[in-house]
């Protein structure tokens, strides 16, 4: 038996509010009072969520794939593997684009509508930030995304072994030293440069990652906002159709009444008409 709840994040979403009422009072209607209070409190997901929510309940396998080649991805960082990091890299774009040309079919197969209208820069970036990210992977996974993510980055710290490239050159050795003191100083100050660097480049990935928060935080809060005024226009919207709902069926008795009265007044007519005859043929016999 299909479960509701992923009926309804696969549904298009400007069906979800009604939907979910639907689904709140069916609970309800079966004395299931805690579900129907779960039920209310699942938010309506955005056009780009709800696509990349399609592809993880209707293809799965497709998602764990991809989960997959993030763990195999993370583990080549984690090991500095400079040509299974490209080779991963390089599946990863391609596995990305093939998901999202899988989610954009069957986004259009559920909605028609939507095709060439579909957020695919979001879906791209949410599938995208799942490969780098564990829990938006868990999240993508569950099939109950709310929201498009993105990845703005800042992902694993590089090793401490890992060579950078900076401004900072080591110091000529002293022609007094031996060879091996020479180069164990300069082993030291080129490792102390690489640190330099990766705490210069730490902190400002902290400074970015700060202010990527809070604007975040801002979006975030700017997006719940306007899902609010969303629900309420649906909620006015259907108010008003039930209004007009009623009108409609008030004007069709009000049209049928008119057309009783129309036929009552015409058969008055014609009854004035006859006895207006039956006079003038008692006046001629006079």
């Amino acid at each position: 038996m299909p479960d509701p709840v992923a009926e309804l994040y696969t549904a298009p979403p400007e069906g979800f509010v009604a939907a979910r009422d639907e689904l709140v009072a069916a609970a309800k209607a079966a004395g299931q009072t805690d579900r129907a209070k779960q039920i209310g409190k699942l938010r309506k997901p955005t056009v780009a969520a709800w696509v990349v929510n399609l592809l993880a309940i209707r293809r799965p396998e497709l998602v764990d794939q991809l989960v997959e080649l993030s763990a195999a991805l993370r583990s080549a960082q984690r090991q500095l593997k400079g040509d299974a990091l490209r080779e991963l890299t390089r599946q990863r774009r391609e596995a990305v684009g093939a998901l999202v040309k899988e989610a954009v079919a069957l986004a259009t197969k559920a909605d028609p509508g939507a095709r060439g209208k579909l957020p695919v820069a979001e879906v791209e970036a949410t599938l995208t930030a799942a490969v780098s990210d564990a829990e938006v992977a868990g999240l993508v996974r569950s099939g109950r995304l709310v929201r498009a993510a993105s990845y703005a980055g800042f992902g694993e710290v590089p090793r401490p072994q890992l060579r950078l490239v900076t401004d900072e050159q080591p110091e000529p050795a002293e022609p007094a030293e031996s060879t091996d003191e020479s180069d164990d100083k300069a082993a030291r100050r080129a490792a102390e440069a690489q640190r330099r660097a990766a705490e210069r480049e730490l902190t400002a990935a902290r400074a970015a990652e700060k202010s990527t928060a809070k604007e975040l935080d801002k979006a975030t809060k700017a997006e719940a906002d306007g899902e609010a005024a969303v629900e309420r226009a649906e909620a006015a919207l259907q108010k008003a159709e039930q209004a007009r709902a009623d009108a409609d069926a008030a004007l069709g008795r009000l049209r049928a009444a008119r057309k009783a009265a129309d036929r009552a007044a015409a058969q008055a007519r014609r009854r004035v008409g006859e006895v207006e005859a039956a006079i003038e043929a008692l006046d001629e016999e006079a």
